[in-house]
């Protein structure tokens, strides 16, 4: 990947086409593109689309955690499924001590699980399994008591959706769990938690920030999107703020 040199920077401002035009000159090689999109796949557990990517792609190296894929794939779709109670299973069965040793996980998937059974309509099993499952895991922990305030709040509307937490019967935390899960297998296997893409994204924010220090430029405002701001003046930082503790999270949803 080739750099711009420092003496680009030595201006105090630019305008957006002079900004893109300079970022039009650092040369990315298509090679190390296609392999931060098979690393993506992998990491996220997508088998049958990295198997694709890497044969259209003619990647020459096959990685290493491509072979331990298939121990996640079936896991993953048994929760975006919402069978949970399976997924749980499975796990156990590749290695007991990943739930074992991350209560606050096996918490969070016990809570998918009656979330499930609320969207179900299963209202007297969901009061029985938060009785039964959830409330022995609470303790004195407070944040663990307020996510399952926060579940069972979902019973008070007759539309469940019309509840303030809403978001948690949607396919976004469906795969925000999975997603948490899927990372504690890779870490138990001792392979990396995170795709590089979203590393790259996070050093992208931080890299602005410490950049809009020393110049003016039009900065990326929506990082999904690859938005520049339509202003030249000081930049959304909160925004970008938000959009860096989120982010994870918008890139399961999509």
């Amino acid at each position: 990947m080739s750099k711009a040199s420092p003496s680009s920077f030595r201006r105090s401002s630019f305008n957006k086409q002079e900004w893109e035009q300079k970022l039009k000159e650092v040369k990315i090689s298509r090679s190390e593109m296609n392999e931060i999109v098979l690393n993506y796949l992998i990491v996220e557990g997508y088998e049958e689309a990295a198997q694709i990517f890497q044969q259209e792609t003619n990647l020459d190296n096959k990685p290493s955690n491509l072979c331990s894929i298939n121990e996640r794939v079936g896991i993953r779709k048994k929760m975006i499924n919402g069978d949970i109670a399976g997924a749980i299973e499975q796990v156990n069965d590749l290695n007991p001590n990943i739930l074992d040793s991350n209560p606050k996980l096996y918490f969070k998937l016990q809570q998918q699980q009656l979330i499930e059974l609320i969207k179900d309509g299963k209202i007297d099993e969901a009061l029985q399994f938060a009785q039964e499952e959830l409330a022995p895991l609470v303790g004195d922990n407070t944040e663990f008591l307020q996510e399952i305030e926060k579940a069972m709040s979902l019973l008070a509307f007759e539309n469940n959706e019309q509840s303030p937490f809403a978001n948690l019967l949607t396919s976004g935390q469906r795969q925000k769990t999975a997603s948490e899960l899927n990372s504690a297998i890779l870490s138990a296997q001792h392979e990396e938690t995170e795709p590089q893409l979203q590393k790259l994204l996070r050093k992208l924010i931080f890299g602005q920030t410490r950049l809009q220090e020393k110049v003016s430029y039009p900065k990326i405002v929506d990082i999904l999107k690859a938005e520049f701001e339509q202003t030249e003046s000081t930049s959304n930082s909160q925004n970008l703020s938000s959009q860096e503790e989120s982010l994870s999270d918008e890139m399961e949803e999509d």
